[in-house]
């Protein structure tokens, strides 16, 4: 559909530039034209106004700018190049990761695109509070941690760096926690790690003393900061504080009729329940999204710590979201890639299993089948809904989930805090 839709332009220029008088133009074959046959085949490559005379010498006017097609910009290209190699359509998924992150034309590369000026605005552009409110989430899972002494804090797609900006100031006075931070930005974009440099006041210093290489630090809070292209690349070993906000949205997506991704679908639909399903002529799967969720859950399984996971969705199955927005406005998809964002739903029903799954997976690595088995089932019962899907056993012994039905109270002394997870 998108080699389709994509070769549209030149099929359009091929038409207009037939030998035969064009079908644009029969309307006006009453009248003698003033260019030859030949000419007919040339559409000038800029704005034009065709005079013709009828046989009572009248002069009528035709405005021929809107045939003029622009040639190709090199994303349009590159992504021709892509189809016409492989001989077949390219999926969604593969064409919102070039047109978002092409390492030179993605949309999000090479200049800033946040804010009134640029096609869309986040929450930290509304309000200092927001990054603020997610400092205080910070601080308070950093004492539920025990307060360590040293802990790395991640951001994922950080735009601009407002939102960590913002979390660092509102953060500032409470010492004991901005000392123990080691920030790290996750971000492909050199412009925007440009941005995230001067709005985190950063600075380059030097120790003249050692044989080590220079150290970029955060004036607004004293702490060091690095840069990341992929979260992988973030050092280990230590409890670690994640906040994804508005990342997930632009993970490429799967529009399912059969892929070879079909496997991730596979997955999704057993998470969901009939009802889900039986209305939907299609569905939207991100296999990144499932893939990053289980890379945050075992490395806070492994590490300690949490993550922040803030976004547009729906918590459940999501059909066609796909959108695209160029200067605040909806365009389509399609339309000059690059130079629009493209966003879908984050599907936080899926992301919320895959955690859960994850957290299973680490459990059951160094059991034997027989412990494997009875980690599965006492885990469906607990968080499960119905009959397990996984079961092969005899259809009377099937483990059935309470996942709905189980509740939870706590009793504490007035004089302390709410308990986690009560809030």
């Amino acid at each position: 559909m998108l080699r389709k839709l994509l070769q549209q332009a030149p099929a359009a220029r091929r038409f207009l530039s037939a030998q035969s008088t064009p079908p644009l133009l029969n309307k006006f074959s009453v009248f003698s034209y003033s260019y030859s046959s030949s000419s007919q085949s040339e559409f000038p490559h800029s704005n034009s106004i065709e005079h013709l005379e009828d046989q009572s010498t009248n002069t009528i006017s035709i405005d021929r700018s809107g045939l003029y097609n622009p040639p190709d910009s090199e994303l349009v290209k590159h992504l021709k190049g892509i189809i016409k190699f492989r001989g077949g359509p390219i999926s969604v998924a593969e064409y919102m990761e070039e047109v978002l992150t092409n390492p030179k034309a993605g949309f999000y590369i090479n200049r800033d695109v946040f804010g009134t000026e640029g096609d869309f605005i986040t929450s930290p552009e509304v309000s200092q509070m927001f990054g603020e409110m997610v400092g205080v989430w910070a601080m308070c899972l950093w004492e539920q941690m025990g307060q360590p002494k040293r802990v790395n804090l991640v951001e994922l797609g950080p735009g601009r760096g407002t939102l960590m900006a913002d979390l660092l100031r509102g953060a500032s006075k409470f010492k004991n926690f901005t000392e123990s931070l080691h920030i790290h930005m996750v971000e492909c974009s050199p412009a925007l790690q440009k941005l995230q440099y001067h709005n985190l006041k950063c600075v380059d210093e030097y120790n003249t003393s050692e044989n080590v290489e220079k150290r970029i630090t955060s004036t607004l809070a004293g702490a060091p900061v690095s840069w990341h292209a992929a979260l992988e690349q973030v050092p280990s070993g230590l409890p670690t504080i994640i906040i994804a906000h508005e990342f997930y949205d632009a993970l490429p997506i799967h529009q399912f009729q059969p892929t070879p991704a079909t496997l991730y679908l596979m997955k999704r639909c057993k998470w969901a329940v009939p009802e889900e399903i039986e209305k939907l002529n299609q569905i939207e799967v991100c296999p990144k999204s499932i893939d990053l969720t289980q890379t945050l859950a075992k490395r806070i399984g492994t590490d300690g710590g949490g993550a922040l996971i803030i976004d547009y969705g729906l918590n459940g199955v999501v059909s066609d979201s796909l959108q695209a927005i160029r200067k605040h406005k909806f365009v389509d998809i399609l339309d000059n890639p690059g130079t629009a964002d493209l966003s879908a739903y984050v599907d936080f029903a899926c992301i919320r299993h895959s955690a859960e799954e994850a957290s299973v997976e680490a459990l059951l690595q160094n059991c034997t089948d027989e412990q494997a088995e009875s980690l599965r089932t006492g885990y469906w019962r607990l968080v499960g809904e119905g009959e397990a899907p996984f079961w092969e056993g005899p259809d009377d012994q099937v483990p059935i989930g309470m996942g709905t039905r189980y509740m939870a109270m706590a009793i504490v002394n007035k004089k302390q805090d709410v308990p986690v997870p009560f809030q």
